[in-house]
């Protein structure tokens, strides 16, 4: 998961461990920052196992959530053949470069808006991103959610509305050759 800093990621890298924990998968979650507080880089990597994990360091994973363009460039060399590119196409506005890889443009900003804030666009990546690799339940996300925001109800709404439009979306816009 990468793009800028205050976009959200660090957040749904947490959440996608900690659901994939609470099925009792093995996870590790590493973050990395750029030196900027906000709108800087920032990306994660999130690996998930029913085995043991060996090493937390993936050269090439089989799944990315892309979020600006500076993430596309860095990180599209390294996807796996055959492997699955979520782009955020409301910060993305440059085509993917390889051919070889499954690319779906979600338009992230606009779901989360219409779900109700637009502070969601990260959620709305992540329904996308459970939709279509199934690493995680629905259930256990928004179970993570209402323990994260359990005082905050409307923040929890709002996040599971975007979360659920994203996976609405990613049934609907199956990955095509990129």
């Amino acid at each position: 998961m990468a793009g800028f800093g205050g976009q959200g990621l660090m957040f749904i890298g947490k959440l996608l461990a900690y659901s994939a924990m609470k099925e009792g998968r093995h996870v590790t979650w590493i973050p990395s920052y750029g030196p900027e507080m906000r709108g800087g880089k920032a990306n994660c990597t999130v690996v998930v196992s029913s085995e043991e994990i060996g090493s937390p360091v993936i050269p090439h994973p089989r799944a990315m959530i892309i979020m600006n363009n500076p993430s596309l460039e860095a990180f599209e060399p390294q996807l796996q053949a055959n492997g699955l590119l979520l782009l955020s196409s409301s910060f993305v506005n440059r085509p993917t470069a390889r051919k070889d890889i499954k690319v779906v443009s979600v338009p992230a900003s606009e779901i989360a808006e219409s779900a109700g804030t637009e502070k969601s666009a990260n959620m709305v990546m992540l329904g996308a991103y459970v939709a279509l690799t199934r690493v995680v339940s629905k259930e256990s996300v928004v179970e993570g959610l209402k323990e994260l925001f359990e005082k905050k109800l409307d923040l929890f709404q709002a996040n599971v509305r975007a979360f659920e439009e994203g996976m609405r979306f990613a049934d609907k816009h199956q990955p095509g050759a990129g």
